[in-house]
């Protein structure tokens, strides 16, 4: 059921620099994901199935691969209908500065949001991998007459400095929330885990409006929902926690949700989808997953001309790759790929139109997009040696950037 009366907001203005260098030439939003897929399109996909078809893309930072994908994959609205998805950069309508923060970026768009007639706004990240119905949070939402409910999940104490840490009460009311804090506050009920803001908000529209308003009129904000405007809100206004997963909502439930910000976590993220049975199935038949598909033929495995047999194993075979005698493990070849003879990739990631040459070995590998690896190279085997020429992640991943001429 179409919701006329939300409009939604996606952040993609981000740099993106701890995922580089699959950020040097485009948002972190653009990167590819899965095979086949740019990690915006979960986001897009969640609000296409939720009935939200009001949507505004807030760009920035390296942003014509993400509008090209957007251009290419998502003209699919009916603006006759008053739907759409807009891609709005910049433009300077505040002052002369670009978007200083998540807060920041939504004032700069408040004439946008005003003059939609919506009664509430939902504000989504678009770097985030999970599925989602974001129609019951919405109803939550306004059942509760809240000004902003925040969804919420459960994520390991270990892990909670990475993320805004939101405490409740028995009515779901947000009473403490944290950014990033050193020694986050447990579950009470269970003391290894800690409640952790998705960065998926929503608001009432009015409310939204007098926030930013008087957050842009302070001089030492940092414009910042998780920093700056939803702290000040907890102590004046009614904030509610939404839980994620369970049986709210049309979509089978999973409870996976990935902030792919990091190269390791971005690369864990995307091997997940290998194991036996994925903590997020992209098979499941009542939330398709959308995006742009070039028109390549099906992948093929073929003997190579030593005779050696084209072989993958465990691995997700995107359209347009060939496997010419060699070998994929535990591996994602996205679409056009080519592994020539004897060619062994094991635990890696190759993006379009990658070629691996004769008798090369990859292990724990990303390979951008265009990159081709000459005859007989190693890579992922000796750190030290691929520290000299690759990036190498904390755990070991060595990423070769787009378009590497070796």
């Amino acid at each position: 059921m179409l919701n006329n009366n939300t409009i939604t907001v996606i952040l993609a203005g981000g740099v993106g620099s701890r995922l580089h260098p699959l950020t040097g030439d485009r948002a972190k939003p653009a990167v590819p994901f899965g095979g086949k897929y740019r990690i915006i399109d979960f986001a897009l996909t969640n609000c296409l199935h939720s009935g939200l078809r009001r949507i505004l893309i807030l760009t920035q930072y390296k942003s014509h691969s993400l509008q090209k994908h957007i251009r290419d994959g998502w003209s699919i609205l009916n603006p006759e209908l008053g739907e759409y998805i807009t891609l709005v950069p910049p433009q300077m309508r505040t002052g002369t500065d670009w978007y200083s923060g998540t807060a920041d970026a939504i004032y700069q768009n408040l004439y946008l949001l005003k003059r939609s007639g919506a009664k509430n706004v939902i504000i989504l990240p678009g770097d985030h991998i999970y599925r989602m119905d974001y129609a019951p949070l919405v109803e939550a939402h306004e059942n509760s007459e809240a000004f902003l409910t925040i969804a919420c999940m459960n994520v390991p104490i270990e892990e909670a400095h990475h993320f805004g840490i939101v405490s409740l009460d028995e009515q779901q009311q947000v009473i403490g929330f944290h950014e990033k804090p050193t020694h986050a506050q447990p579950l009470i009920d269970n003391s290894n885990y800690a409640l952790a803001s998705m960065g998926v908000y929503v608001f009432n529209m009015d409310y939204l409006v007098d926030a930013l308003e008087q957050d842009h009129s302070l001089d030492r904000s940092s414009h910042d929902f998780g920093n700056d405007i939803i702290p000040r809100l907890i102590d004046d206004q009614k904030v509610y926690g939404y839980h994620f997963g369970g049986a709210n909502g049309r979509v089978t439930p999973d409870n996976y949700w990935r902030d792919v910000g990091t190269v390791d976590a971005y690369y864990q993220t995307n091997m997940d989808l290998l194991k036996e049975i994925p903590p997020m199935d992209l098979y499941q038949s009542d939330w398709p997953v959308r995006t742009y598909s070039a028109q390549y033929p099906p992948a093929r495995t073929v003997p190579g001309v030593y005779g050696s047999e084209g072989i993958a194993i465990n691995s997700i075979i995107a359209n347009g790759t060939v496997i010419a005698g060699g070998s994929a493990q535990h591996s994602i070849l996205f679409n056009n790929v080519f592994l020539d003879d004897e060619a062994n990739v094991q635990n890696s990631l190759l993006l379009d139109g990658v070629k691996v040459g004769k008798g090369s070995q990859l292990n724990n590998c990303i390979v951008d997009k265009y990159v081709t690896i000459p005859d007989g190279e190693t890579i992922g085997y000796d750190l030290e040696k691929d520290k000299a020429r690759f990036t190498v992640s904390t755990n070991g991943i060595v990423v070769i950037s787009k378009d590497h001429v070796f």
